[in-house]
């Protein structure tokens, strides 16, 4: 039993931990144990530094947060070496952080918890995204924020009386649906030239109020698409609900976290659907018909509809109106 122990001891030991910290600036590391640190340049310099020092070391595991894509270029280059690397949500960490008593917040204390969290919480190493799938994204990414932009302009029109105001508004609003334009015949081109995309994409695209903006997104923004079951897709996707109970009290379930881009095209293709498929419509009106309301149907349609076009990728069959539907 000693010879046992000892060995336990030693494998712990050997286990290093590593949390960074990203800024804009520079990046914040902590090695556990020992509690080394060490700051370096959020540029090519600083990042080759702390690859170099890291690959020495063969960390059990590495973490950072998400921020805003700031994270993007040391995240690559960890993978890149093959180094174990998972970005988790802030919001967790700083719960996390709550939880063990750290309430003051810097960016070495934030590297230091990072690194704790590595340690004692171990969250899963997701496969990076290749870069054909990160450009791709990208452009998905640029669509959505031309959109909302399309959109507050065409409020701003409605709402000006100036004529010299609404003159430049209608500009700025033609440049931006010139560049719509041409980002939408950027990923067409892209799906086309990607064969397993393109057949997906017509795959999905055989459903009723699923049009080319919401395939896109799915196949961009959801890879996990058919690889994962009902459960684990909607709760990747943040429409499955989640439980509230505690002691005799039940809390209403409500949906959380997830995917946002993936959400609202969802959100989207309910909507429609709920007007030009007879699955969605039905299902919608049957749970309308028994008291619900009427966001808590639309969201059990997204997840409805959800199902069906992982069902459909995973099985690699096209839509159809089944005498009694298998989904």
């Amino acid at each position: 039993m000693q010879d046992f122990t000892t060995s336990i001891t030693t494998n712990r030991a050997a286990e290093c931990f590593v949390g960074i910290d990203v800024a804009k600036a520079h990046l914040d590391v902590c090695l556990l144990p020992g509690g080394e640190t060490l700051r370096v340049a959020n540029g090519a310099r600083g990042i080759a530094r702390l690859v170099e020092q890291l690959t020495k070391r063969q960390p059990t595991l590495i973490v950072l947060e998400a921020t805003g894509k700031y994270e993007t270029n040391v995240l690559i280059e960890l993978a890149a070496v093959g180094l174990p690397v998972a970005v988790v949500n802030p919001r967790q960490v700083r719960a996390f952080a709550r939880a063990i008593g750290i309430l003051a917040k810097t960016d070495r204390i934030d590297a230091a918890v990072l690194a704790r969290f590595a340690r004692d919480v171990r969250p899963p190493i997701r496969r990076l995204p290749s870069e054909k799938q990160r450009l791709l994204q990208e452009l998905v990414a640029r669509r959505r924020q031309l959109v909302e932009m399309r959109g507050a302009e065409s409020n701003r029109l409605k709402q000006t009386r100036s004529k010299d105001v609404k003159h430049s508004i209608q500009k700025m609003l033609d440049i931006l649906q010139e560049q719509l334009d041409q980002l939408q015949q950027q990923l067409d081109e892209a799906i086309q030239n990607c064969e397993s995309l393109k057949a997906k994409d017509q795959l999905l695209r055989t459903v009723p109020s699923v049009g080319s903006v919401v395939s896109q997104t799915l196949l961009i923004e959801l890879p996990e698409l058919g690889t994962l079951n009902r459960r684990q897709i909607a709760s990747l996707v943040g429409v499955a609900p989640l439980n509230r109970d505690s002691g005799m009290m039940r809390g209403k379930r409500m949906v959380w976290g997830g995917r946002a881009a993936v959400r609202s095209a969802l959100y989207m293709a309910a909507l429609v659907g709920m007007r030009c498929n007879p699955i969605i419509r039905a299902f919608y009106q049957r749970l309308r018909e028994a008291g619900k309301p009427a966001k808590v149907a639309l969201t059990a349609c997204m997840r409805k509809l959800l199902t069906i076009l992982n069902t459909m990728v995973a099985n690699n069959t096209p839509w159809r109106i089944p005498d009694s539907p298998p989904f």
